[in-house]
């Protein structure tokens, strides 16, 4: 399938190994899991910088396959999730980026193409997050507004 913004062809993501259950060698059990996450939370990060930790620093390869569950279900359950879903921040801390920068180079009118698909974007993941409910039904982008939360 092609690239949306692109004019290339490319992969849609990595594949993970087909996996039933908690690896044999991981040597937390779930509510340990389940604790490091709602602390790491704590400390200020976001699910993926969480899901980094626990692999590169505690050996535990998937939340998921551990516990059956995923870290965003124990971030709602212990209250810690955050607002917004991460890849709409993303996207918007990007979007602010490159509307700073277009402010000082006015002809850069490849950034300004990169900005208006990245605004799409954004426009596209928000109508699929008021739909399913994790954004609310009167939330809009606004860069102005973007720039105050970024």
């Amino acid at each position: 399938m092609a690239r949306l913004h692109a004019r290339r062809k490319g992969k849609s993501g990595s594949k993970h190994p087909q996996r039933t259950g908690k690896p044999e060698w991981v040597a937390y059990e779930g509510k340990e899991i389940e604790e490091l996450v709602v602390k790491l939370a704590k400390d200020g990060n976001s699910q993926s910088k969480i899901g980094l930790i626990l692999r590169d620093q505690y050996g535990i390869p998937s939340v998921k396959d551990a516990t059956g569950k995923k870290i965003g279900h124990f971030l709602k359950k212990n209250n810690a999730a955050a607002e917004m879903p991460e890849d709409i921040q993303n996207l918007i801390r990007k979007a602010v980026h490159l509307i700073k920068h277009l402010e000082t180079h006015k002809k850069d009118k490849h950034n300004r193409r990169g900005l208006h698909c990245i605004e799409a974007k954004i426009k596209r993941l928000a109508k699929y997050y008021k739909r399913e409910g994790k954004l609310p039904a009167d939330w809009m982008y606004e860069p102005e507004k973007a720039r105050l939360m970024a």
